[in-house]
């Protein structure tokens, strides 16, 4: 019973911290996307770049600039506990934080390809008939371009679900508070408790062999094949 305890805390926990993320990554991604996408400024090319970083930086990177950031002593984790007394450091919160940064590129990079594949002459058409630009967004753009961008936030679904070294670095690995899965798995596996191990693996891999399956079937050159 213990072991089962331990399975669905860790699990609840992931969920909850991966729910944050991906939600966090699906509203931020498809702004940024849609910004790229449809505007031209100087320097987009840069923040392109940057934006793209967590995708190739190494986590625990990201972590330290995390810390450095979102501590104590970093000017935003400083404002945040000296005018609203909150602290991340340690916290769900901040594991949550670590997972939509390193996840944000999985989101951002499909929903800007997505958006530059819609028809522009389709939205003109729209904006003729007297829809507004939000009405064009979502009546027109969105619908289009929806495919890719679940696609791309099932990616980063499983990429948070599986994140490990900056969610270690930020948020540690408290048990029932921070530990997520993949922390359970090094965990279990530095304890010697084997069982646990391999149930907490089978379990991230069933999911994340789903996933990937599904975000194959939404690819847009898929569907359009069929």
């Amino acid at each position: 019973m213990d072991g089962l305890g331990a399975i669905w805390t860790v699990m609840s926990l992931s969920l909850k911290v991966v729910a944050w993320a991906t939600a966090i990554d699906l509203v931020l991604g498809v702004s940024v996307g849609y910004a790229l996408a449809r505007f031209r400024f100087p320097g987009r090319d840069l923040l392109d770049t940057i934006l793209t970083l967590p995708m190739v930086m190494p986590p625990t990177v990201l972590g330290y600039y995390l810390l450095i950031l979102i501590g104590r002593k970093g000017p935003i984790g400083a404002w945040l506990m000296d005018h609203f007394g909150i602290n991340l450091i340690f916290t769900w919160q901040g594991a949550v934080i670590a997972a939509a940064l390193v996840a944000f590129p999985l989101v951002f990079k499909p929903a800007r390809a997505a958006f530059e594949n819609v028809d522009k002459q389709l939205e003109q058409a729209a904006r003729v008939l007297g829809i507004s630009e939000i009405g064009v967004f979502f009546r027109v753009t969105l619908p289009l371009a929806w495919r890719g961008i679940l696609a791309g936030l099932l990616l980063a679904f499983a990429r948070a679900l599986g994140e490990f070294g900056a969610t270690l670095m930020v948020a540690g690995s408290i048990p029932g508070k921070t530990q997520t899965l993949s922390i359970s798995v090094y965990e279990a596996v530095q304890a010697g408790q084997d069982q646990l191990a391999n149930i907490l693996v089978l379990i991230t891999s069933l999911v994340c062999i789903s996933v990937l399956l599904s975000a194959n079937w939404l690819a847009p050159g898929r569907i359009a094949n069929r």
